[in-house]
């Protein structure tokens, strides 16, 4: 099966894009296999800093390609790279990349990077996060290559590669998985790593908030896990959360194997990131379900880089969207 019509406006925007993706899960894969275990336990960031860089220097790239005037906000520069004393740094995100593009040298790897430097607001632009997840990277766990093209302030083509995901979370799957979505033309998994048939994926329809599944992030400091326990009390939840880095977790409910995934703000005055959520949302709602805020707004991609007028997100299924939201107020999350 297709996942995209021939004559489809966007049509050569989603292939542009899941193609990138798919060069860019090709580095970021080499680039995790060269992890020493003991990097994390040395807090060694280097390998997500060279595929942070590598990943958005190959997608800036082929987008600057296929369309030359198009906006892009990322969430990488290359002021840092260009630094004397980033030399090594340098030089193994040039390897990297040269694998896939033979005839690339610094110049070139550093102004496709700032390519992604846009940060206002556009009637048509791409945001782009190279990887999303770090700490999953680094741990072997989940991470995201995640982009998405924004016209007129909506979420309307989305790629989200995922190298480590199986077809469960628990499973291994040697090519990763890839999910596309085109708004009014759902959401479809794929292999991300290797040719093979685009399934269509939708929400699971579970309607009794009780027996649901909470997605949420690994580290606490991303999302307050005592509210979302919280949340899991005052609903009844029995089932445990599944705790994964990155925008997999989108994945996870757009195909079903969770019904909710809670991103609960810690103070009054963070606000989400654009690149964080914009891949997810149309992964989801294309598939049948609802992303709003912690107040029941929809995220408002129209200020730039940042939501500046949502606090935290709210993604599920749709039957239990309202149950969600109602203990959440309930509860009074996000009031202080």
């Amino acid at each position: 099966m297709t996942f995209i019509r021939r004559d489809h406006p966007l049509a050569a925007e989603l292939k542009t894009a899941v193609a990138a993706v798919r060069e860019a899960g090709q580095l970021c894969r080499a680039v995790q296999a060269e992890i020493d275990p003991g990097a994390l336990a040395k807090q060694d960031r280097s390998p997500v800093t060279v595929a942070d860089f590598g990943s958005q220097a190959l997608i800036c790239r082929a987008l600057r390609d296929a369309f030359p005037n198009d906006p892009i906000i990322g969430e990488e520069d290359a002021a840092v790279l260009r630094e004397p004393a980033q030399a090594d740094m340098m030089e193994r995100v040039i390897e990297h990349v040269g694998k896939l593009r033979p005839t690339s040298d610094a110049g070139q790897v550093c102004d496709w990077i700032d390519l992604g430097g846009a940060k206002e607001y556009s009637p048509r632009f791409w945001t782009l996060d190279p990887i999303d997840g770090t700490k999953g990277f680094l741990r072997g766990g989940q991470y995201a290559i995640a982009l998405a093209l924004v016209l007129d302030g909506q979420v309307a083509a989305a790629v989200l590669g995922c190298p480590n995901l199986g077809p469960t979370l628990d499973a291994d799957r040697a090519e990763g998985s890839l999910f596309t979505a085109l708004k009014g033309g759902g959401t479809w998994e794929m292999p991300l790593a290797a040719h093979g048939d685009a399934i269509p994926v939708k929400v699971s329809p579970q309607a009794d908030p009780s027996l649901i599944r909470f997605c949420e992030s690994v580290e606490a400091a991303h999302s307050s896990h005592g509210d979302a326990a919280r949340i899991a009390d005052r609903l009844a939840i029995k089932a445990q959360p599944a705790r994964l880095d990155s925008q997999a977790k989108y994945a996870l409910v757009a195909r079903g194997e969770a019904e909710a995934y809670l991103r609960l703000p810690r103070d009054q005055v963070y606000r989400e990131k654009i690149w964080d959520h914009a891949a997810g949302l149309l992964v989801v709602t294309e598939a049948g379900g609802r992303v709003t805020d912690i107040n029941g707004l929809d995220l408002d991609f129209s200020l730039g880089y940042r939501l500046e007028k949502n606090r935290g997100v709210v993604a599920t299924n749709t039957p239990v969207h309202d149950d969600v939201l109602d203990a959440i107020k309930t509860l009074g999350i996000g009031e202080s």
